[in-house]
């Protein structure tokens, strides 16, 4: 029987470990647990780990005040995790923020494939908490959103688009509520809390078949939680969404 020396042993086991991280890397899921700031990307926000719900959660709010802070991008960028097509999923609660406008609803959600040029382009989906159980049907159907900034805020949408980009679906501010996308191409799919069925879709993403970082949302009215975000990229793009 041939006896493989330590040294060559050791080198053995290094190469299937590179050889077994390159086979599934591409199509890995990647869990993170929020649990510290420790190199995360704060844009116009503050963020710390507390304890939330009965959950250990980051806790972001904008780091501006005043009526300038309503035109900041307010993000909390991932850091090197580069995103085009596969599956994000994240757990969050939004509420507005203490003197926040009466017209805050509790803005929090996800944007992705986010770059940075004069100002931050990305796609993003978000949830306005407080019209879930609005007593005015209107707001109810504005409770999920789709935006692509900056070109494409939800006024510009609503206005040419009425309808298209929003929906309705049950919300409970301050709870934790389950948000997953689905992207492939141009196309995206929106789950709220396990549904099986997509709560908004998207078809034809703004920005087109891009890539770039993923980030935490939300508007600076609001103070958000988030927990259990999971990536889950995937290299070669899947069959299109019918």
């Amino acid at each position: 029987m041939k006896i493989i020396t330590q040294p060559l042993l050791f080198l053995v086991i290094i190469i299937l470990i590179q050889n077994g991280f390159t086979q599934t890397k591409s199509n890995e899921k990647t869990s993170i647990q929020l649990s510290s700031v420790e190199n995360l990307q704060f844009v116009n926000a503050k963020g710390s780990i507390i304890e939330y719900n009965g959950e250990s959660s980051l806790r972001v709010s904008s780091s501006s005040e005043g009526p300038a802070a309503e035109d900041l991008e307010t993000l909390v960028v991932i850091p090197e995790i580069k995103f085009s097509n596969g599956i994000i999923e994240v757990e969050v609660s939004g509420e507005p923020a203490p003197g926040a406008s009466p017209l805050a609803r509790g803005f929090v959600g996800i944007a992705f494939r986010v770059n940075k040029g004069d100002k931050y382009e990305y796609e993003c989906f978000y949830i306005r908490p407080l019209n879930g159980r609005a007593e005015n049907q209107i707001q109810r159907n504005h409770s999920a959103q789709y935006i692509s900034h900056p070109e494409h805020p939800w006024h510009r949408l609503r206005k040419e688009f009425p309808e298209m980009y929003e929906s309705y679906v049950d919300l409970e501010p301050g709870k934790w509520t389950k948000l997953k996308i689905d992207v492939v191409g141009t196309i995206a799919k929106f789950f709220v809390n396990d549904s099986q069925q997509p709560n908004l879709i998207v078809k034809d993403l703004k920005h087109g078949e891009s890539e770039g970082a993923i980030a935490l949302w939300l508007h600076s009215s609001t103070i958000a939680h988030f927990r259990n975000l999971v990536i889950q990229p995937n290299k070669f793009k899947r069959d299109a969404i019918k």
